[in-house]
């Protein structure tokens, strides 16, 4: 059985102090529960400190974005080498926001999985559809674009290391959620894709998390669907009561 995973993305959220108490809440509360893999994704001012925090523990640091070189003369640009230096084991790559505002493409998704991967870092690659490529029955087209351009030429040995979130990006701040039918729906569809460009193994074994406006009241329903694994938690993230609610509520069923 595929262990879930619970990753908090705090965005553009916390200063460093914020960032540490949040830390410390859920490193006291979620301290001995290892049922559950936890993933904290706090802004990269805060990396460093987050870590400090959590390093002894079994949660885990991960950074929000990273750029596909290693050094180099990038202005305002994270490299891999910097995030693994700061204690990261994991990094969301091609969030939904990212692909809006900062005109993100599959094609530097595709290099960023490909870095992180090259230097030891677990990619969540995050894949969904727009509100209107919803209502216009385009969902399945777009996560399969999106899964072929952006895992391109993505090896079999190193695939098995890959975590997808699915986020339909109409559900994220919204307060709307997809129905559990909804993203078992998608997520059928994405292992059925791993399996079909990789192997049946591989595809049981990757774990794909819902993101979407996940709370504490919706989790254990979503848990219950069969192929999702764990959440890609946004807002829900920055109260250490509302985390470890998700957290705890993620097993109930399991």
């Amino acid at each position: 059985m595929r262990k879930p995973l619970i990753a908090g993305n705090w965005k553009m959220y916390k200063t460093i102090n914020e960032a540490v108490e949040l830390a410390n809440g859920a490193k006291r509360e979620l301290l001995d529960f290892s049922e559950v893999d936890i993933v904290l994704c706090p802004p990269f001012t805060s990396l460093d400190s987050v870590y400090e925090v959590i390093m002894d523990t079994d949660i885990k640091l991960g950074a929000q974005n990273l750029y596909w070189q290693e050094e180099g003369a990038f202005t305002g640009e994270v490299s891999p080498i910097m995030l693994k230096d700061c204690g990261c084991e994991y990094v969301i790559i091609g969030h939904s926001e990212r692909r809006k505002y900062f005109a993100e493409t599959d094609e530097t998704v595709n290099k960023k999985i490909k870095t992180a991967l090259a230097v030891g870092l677990i990619p969540i690659v995050c894949v969904g559809e727009t509100l209107k490529e919803r209502e216009s029955q385009k969902t399945i087209e777009v996560v399969q674009r999106q899964l072929q351009q952006g895992l391109k030429e993505i090896a079999k040995d190193t695939f098995s290391k890959i975590v997808i979130a699915y986020e339909p990006v109409w559900a994220i701040g919204t307060g709307k959620t997809a129905t559990p039918q909804q993203a078992q729906e998608v997520h059928k569809f994405i292992r059925d894709w791993i399996e079909d460009n990789y192997s049946s193994d591989i595809a049981q074994k990757t774990r794909i998390l819902y993101g979407g406006s996940v709370k504490p009241s919706n989790i254990e329903e979503l848990m219950r669907e069969e192929d999702i694994d764990g959440a890609l938690v946004g807002g829900a993230s920055l109260k250490v009561s509302s985390f470890v609610d998700i957290t705890r509520n993620a097993v109930k069923i399991r």
